[in-house]
């Protein structure tokens, strides 16, 4: 087992509190990880050598993981093997010549303005009681005015659902992130545990100040100091926004499987599609890398090829 082996438990400690990844990243790493020592058995780590890596990885296909899964695999046990050899306890990092099967990068899928309109105005609406849902229960009247502040947040400034979820009413010490209504900011913490600001837009606004209205109605809230809570109270978990987000999408007759993050996309592909200030969007996402961000220019040609192809006289494409 992963926890009977005393040098992993020692790595996935030291990415968790010395370079503070993220609990999903640290989640996919300890499995990765496990089944690093499960196909290595009694071989020292030493002993291990780039042929071993890749008979390894041929296991993984056979048992049908894609290139992704394979990738983060990889990932894993290379930093694993960096972190032994910087130890002294390998001579060398046997992965970091196996590189990971190519996958094909699909681009972010990304509203059109006005799905993203009709999913806020849908948001502002309480939900229908679901035929499926033996219990009756009704919508609480302070649901709506807190979804919609959620949907203007994801898809007003960009964030993240962690950034979104992590937002307390008020900004301490203790708080991930928290709202200046006074100065329209959104202060967050990002990927790395890294900080940046984010305007936020007067609908945005309008919504947050609408819900903290009503936020007391919420019960057994206590001193819970979240600014999004459930219906128990409590800070709302990343897989209640998700279904929350879903059913209003569907009673907004959005055809796309929406999740928060394609909210994110669809604020980054309208924002470069208005502006085309590629630096300033990287900013507004808190993207390290401007390449991570270039992904957009390809959604933005994307749609312009569409308005090309249906107004153009020369376009000369068949509808």
């Amino acid at each position: 087992m992963l926890a009977m082996n005393p040098r992993v438990a020692d790595y996935l400690l030291a990415l968790s509190t010395q370079r503070r990844l993220a609990a999903r990243t640290v989640a996919l790493y300890t499995s990765a990880l496990h089944e690093l020592v499960h196909l290595q058995g009694p071989m020292a780590w030493a002993d291990t050598r780039a042929h071993h890596v890749r008979q390894w990885v041929s296991k993984l296909h056979a048992r049908g993981l894609g290139p992704r899964s394979i990738a983060i695999h990889l990932a894993a046990w290379r930093g694993f093997f960096a972190w032994l050899a910087r130890a002294g306890e390998v001579a060398a990092n046997p992965v970091q010549s196996v590189k990971a099967p190519k996958a094909p990068k699909p681009l972010p899928k990304a509203l059109g303005v006005d799905q993203a309109m009709a999913l806020a105005d849908t948001a502002a609406l309480p939900l229908p009681v679901q035929p499926t849902d033996t219990r009756g229960l009704r919508e609480a009247p302070w649901l709506a005015a807190r979804d919609l502040a959620m949907v203007e947040l994801l898809y007003g400034c960009g964030l993240r659902n962690a950034e979104l979820l992590g937002l307390d009413c008020a900004a301490s010490p203790e708080a991930a992130g928290w709202l200046d209504l006074h100065g329209a900011e959104a202060h967050v913490l990002g990927k790395g545990h890294k900080r940046r600001v984010v305007p936020v837009g007067q609908q945005a606004l309008a919504a947050v100040k609408a819900w903290l209205v009503v936020r007391e109605q919420v019960p057994a809230q206590g001193c819970e100091p979240a600014l999004f809570v459930s219906r128990l109270g409590r800070r709302l978990t990343a897989v209640q926004l998700r279904n929350r987000l879903k059913a209003i999408a569907v009673q907004a007759g959005v055809p796309s499987h929406v999740h928060p993050h394609m909210l994110r996309h669809s604020f980054a592909s309208h924002l470069l599609q208005s502006s085309g200030d590629l630096r300033g969007v990287q900013e507004l996402l808190g993207h390290a890398h401007i390449t991570t961000t270039q992904v957009y220019t390809r959604l933005d040609f994307q749609h312009l090829a569409k308005v090309y192809d249906a107004a153009h006289p020369r376009a000369g494409r068949k509808k």
